[in-house]
């Protein structure tokens, strides 16, 4: 059986993968892509609070400010 930390940790860093290359691909998904980055800096942020893991969690708070200005850039 798979623990909730490690379904965030992995959550994150797919959600992360996706974001990257949706925004890579310059195919006009940037908007869904920001939406990934927000929600893998939620999912990794939350996987690092439990875990303490502090200099994730503290990168994960400028990954998810990236996401918003993101998503309102492109909105």
């Amino acid at each position: 059986m798979v623990s909730n930390s490690k379904l965030l940790e992995w959550f994150g860093v797919v959600t992360a993968i996706i974001y990257s290359l949706l925004v890579a691909l310059n195919i006009g998904a940037e908007f869904v892509g920001f939406s990934l980055l927000l929600i893998s800096a939620i999912s990794i942020g939350l996987w690092a609070y439990k875990g303490r893991h502090l200099g994730i969690l503290f990168l994960q708070f400028f990954y998810g400010i990236a996401g918003i200005i993101g998503m309102l850039r492109w909105f």
